[in-house]
């Protein structure tokens, strides 16, 4: 019992945090056109992460990206300009992302 409750609180505390970013995207309406595992309007976050893995700024870019936009990165659909994001919160997301698998 007490080594199934101490597997349980482990899987919990390394969930909740991914839990957490998710449900900030979703509030922030970025799940309207990205997924974590496939392609809908935008990319897939996994392929975002791998895009930008290994670059130091990769954080600070994806941050100015969802708060300002884009284009022509990932085809001819613009992203556009996410103003209900402040900078703090386009940082947890941009980092966030980044972790996607």
């Amino acid at each position: 019992m007490k080594r199934t409750l101490i597997t349980l609180a482990m899987t919990l505390s390394v969930a909740a945090p991914a839990m957490a970013d998710l449900a900030l995207a979703t509030s922030k309406n970025c799940m309207a056109c990205h997924a974590v595992d496939k392609k809908l309007v935008g990319p897939a976050y996994k392929d975002v992460a791998a895009k930008y893995a290994g670059q130091k700024d990769a954080a600070d870019k994806l941050a100015a990206k969802i708060m300002k936009g884009g284009s022509g990165v990932w085809g001819p659909v613009p992203m556009p300009a996410n103003t209900q994001v402040n900078e703090a919160e386009a940082k947890k997301l941009a980092a966030w992302v980044l972790t996607q698998k």
